[in-house]
């Protein structure tokens, strides 16, 4: 609900602040007082075209600021998508705002930030509908008028399943185009997992073994020089060089002459335990180089054998990982994948069956749905057709068609296959004829005038259940109306803001005195500019205003509009309290 409106240096407005309250609020005051400026500044806020005309003339920027209210069930959808662009603020309160500057660059901002001017609209377009141009009214839009519909035959609940029968729909369908276009690569990729897997199985891998194979590899690849030096070192530790004796000899000869000493001093014991201790250690050198030497042997068939080994090993290590770990893992991944894509051609099977399925499925559930709307469309259209009766239009039809389109890929229904998305298989558009004889004709084709108000105002109050736009706004929706329609007009203004806030911009005093807020619109002249005022009437001020549209400024004006309010509350009474 919009409850104030700050506007500043637009047009001739000065500075004017506006408080509106729930309910029916009436704008009047004479033409070109300002009331349709004002409206205009509401339509900036829902993302209407800036120029730099707008802004009053001595000023740089004009700013509109409209702050709304949220009913605390109401309005989810709009949270949400503030939430999710980062615009959230009070959880009731949501101010949009728009700045227009000289050479008609614009701002729009959204509780502070600033914002495209698109999602200013989107966001605008879900709080107010304007009837004046129509480029805001959402009953215009024919793809909204399913929503009223099924909203009016409350088939919410079954639009809802088929929703979610579509929702599943989409994601077999995406699965299997998903399939099928990637068959032909699906194939090239399993000729390369098959390949990749059957080498890395074929190689059976060790972790490790990479590095004994090495090791192996240097060995045999110098045997000989290995085996020879094996031999140098075993003739010095063991058979000595021919000129001196082994060292074996040296050392044992060295710690029998140290045991002798310790029998002299002692102390030498220490020393004696290490060349012990050498002794030993040289002696399990020469036994480990002759074990070694041993070992070693000319084997060219068996480094053949190895090289070959590790060779395959570094191939596979550049193709697939850089240690074995990694390419045992590869291959691993490689089986996984192998298995799932092996199993395409199943699942692709099983996703037809599925998607099958869920188009008989769909067709059914569509097929319900659609019947029970074609009842609800009958009622809708005698429903409009009663208030328009009341609106004197009792000559006008209005009817709800429902079409259907044959496609190839649609939902079976009956022999055949319709189109269909998540609201079903029938497209929706209201159709009217305002004059006996004419044909029917799209809602958003009629003609502008009092008859487009009122049948406004008639769809308005059938569908006010299924529209949640909390503001609706008539801007001079009398014209064409005269004083006997105007009071019907206002009656069903008064009831239609039981359930929405009401802006009405009228110069019928029949519509105005059915309002429960009275804002009168004037101009005065301040230092030679002329600005623009507003001041909410009661009581007697509200009489007199009441008077003066009727073009009787008089006592006997005066008393028939306090009649005219008397009878307006009597109704109101009546409505609050119908017993």
């Amino acid at each position: 609900m919009l409850t104030e409106l700050h506007v500043r240096s637009f047009a001739i407005i000065d500075d004017l602040q506006v408080a509106f309250h729930p309910g029916f609020n009436v704008l009047t005051g004479e033409t070109g007082a300002g009331k349709s400026i004002i409206i205009d500044a509401i339509e900036l806020l829902l993302g209407a075209r800036a120029s730099q005309e707008m802004v009053r003339a001595g000023a740089e920027i004009a700013t509109i600021e409209g702050l709304f209210t949220f009913a605390e069930d109401s309005q989810a959808e709009i949270k949400n998508r503030l939430a999710a662009e980062g615009l959230d603020g009070d959880d009731d309160l949501l101010i949009l705002a728009r700045e227009v500057r000289l050479g008609g660059r614009s701002v729009a901002r959204i509780n502070g930030r600033a914002v495209a001017q698109t999602l200013l609209g989107e966001i605008g377009g879900q709080l107010i509908d304007i009837h004046g141009q129509g480029q805001h009214l959402s009953l215009l839009n024919p793809r909204r008028h399913i929503d009223f519909l099924d909203a009016f035959g409350n088939h919410e609940d079954a639009r809802a399943g088929v929703s979610e029968l579509v929702g599943r729909l989409r994601q077999v369908r995406a699965a299997l185009d998903e399939l099928r276009r990637d068959a032909r690569e699906i194939a090239r990729r399993l000729d390369l997992l098959n390949y990749q897997v059957e080498e890395i199985d074929a190689a059976g891998l060790e972790i490790g073994e990479d590095e004994s194979l090495e090791s192996e590899r240097r060995r045999l690849a110098n045997a000989e020089t290995l085996a020879r030096q094996c031999a140098a070192i075993q003739q010095l530790l063991v058979d000595g060089d021919g000129e001196a004796p082994p060292a074996l000899d040296l050392i044992a000869e060295a710690a029998g002459r140290l045991d002798k000493l310790t029998r002299v001093d002692p102390d030498l014991t220490a020393l004696y335990a290490q060349a012990e201790d050498v002794n030993e250690r040289l002696n399990d050198l020469a036994r480990g180089l002759a074990a070694y030497a041993d070992s070693i042997a000319h084997d060219p068939a068996r480094l053949t054998e190895v090289e070959e080994r590790v060779g395959l090993i570094s191939q596979l290590k550049r193709k697939y990982g850089d240690t074995i770990a990694e390419v045992i893992a590869f291959g691993e991944e490689a089986r996984a994948e192998l298995e799932h894509l092996s199993g395409h051609e199943t699942r692709t099977v099983d996703l037809e069956i599925e998607e099958d399925d869920l188009l008989h499925a769909i067709g059914r559930e569509t097929s319900a749905l659609s019947a029970a709307r074609a009842v609800s469309a009958e009622k809708l259209s005698q429903a409009i057709e009663r208030e328009l009766e009341d609106l004197h239009m009792s000559g006008t039809r209005f009817e709800v068609e429902m079409a259907r389109t044959p496609s190839p890929d649609g939902c079976y229904v009956g022999d055949g296959r319709l189109a269909f998305d998540a609201s079903g298989i029938d497209q929706v558009q209201f159709l009217v004829s305002a004059n006996p004889g004419e044909p029917l004709r799209p809602l958003v084709k009629v003609a502008s005038g009092g008859e487009t108000a009122r049948l406004m105002l008639a769809l308005k109050n059938v569908l006010s259940q299924a529209d949640d736009t909390p503001t609706l706004i008539f801007d001079e929706i009398d014209q064409g109306i005269g004083g006997r329609v105007g009071a019907i007009v206002g009656r069903k203004m008064h009831d239609l803001s039981q359930r929405h806030q009401v802006l009405c911009v009228t110069h019928l005093p029949q519509i105005a005195a059915y309002g429960d807020h009275h804002l009168v619109v004037h101009k005065e002249v301040e230092s030679a500019r002329t600005v623009t005022r507003l001041d909410e009437l009661d009581g007697p001020p509200r009489v007199a205003e009441l008077a003066a549209m009727m073009g009787a400024n008089s006592e006997a004006g005066r008393l028939s509009a306090a009649e005219l309010l008397a009878d307006v509350g009597r109704y109101k009474q009546q409505i609050a309290n119908p017993a």
